[in-house]
């Protein structure tokens, strides 16, 4: 679905709920990867879209998923920050600014839908090895691809670890906030 589509969202929410009776969890993280450049240098076409697929897509699907998941009494939504909305210079101005608004978002309705048993939490990833990087430098997919491998690498000097963050390792994260395993765990930005 297009995130940023009202239509898109809800018309997914529906069809889980038909298929399977309901909605046991939700994992928000439709992406791009925002504007380069300074202030005065971003396209507003560019900074627009960032906007509606970060913070707006999230937005439409909290309220779907509430929707279905108000009635049943329980849920998970898991939305998709990043170490770019709690610190500077991680991102660009608009990627970084929907990042921040996206934990915080994820806060306003962890407190609301928590009393309907509704749990909401944001996994704030720091450097993961994707295409992302890739095409943020206006690569097409396979060349952005072609990426990953050098970004795992630098990404490995700046992390304590020394290893870079895989996919596998936000994946896990999200299985167990969307688990039985997580029930006292809501309105973090982890």
């Amino acid at each position: 679905v297009d995130v940023a589509v009202e239509g898109d969202i809800d018309a997914a929410v529906a069809v889980a709920v038909d298929e399977f009776g309901g909605l046991d969890s939700l994992f928000n993280n439709a992406g791009n990867p925002g504007s380069v450049g300074g202030i005065e240098e971003i396209d507003l076409d560019v900074f627009d879209r960032t906007v509606a697929i970060h913070l707006r897509g999230v937005f439409l699907g909290l309220r779907a998923a509430a929707r279905a998941m108000r009635p049943q009494r329980h849920g998970s939504i898991i939305n998709t920050s990043s170490v770019a909305g709690l610190s500077a210079n991680y991102g660009g101005h608009d990627y970084s600014a929907c990042k921040a608004a996206i934990a915080h978002l994820t806060r306003t309705a962890a407190s609301e839908l928590g009393e309907d048993g509704i749990r909401v939490n944001a996994i704030c990833p720091g450097g993961i090895a994707t295409s992302i990087f890739g095409r943020a430098a206006g690569l097409d997919s396979e060349a952005a691809q072609s990426t990953v491998e050098l970004m795992s690498a630098a990404l490995a000097d700046l992390a304590p670890i020394r290893r870079s963050g895989q996919p596998i390792d936000i994946a896990e994260a999200v299985l167990w906030l969307a688990s039985e395993h997580s029930t006292f765990v809501n309105g973090q930005a982890i």
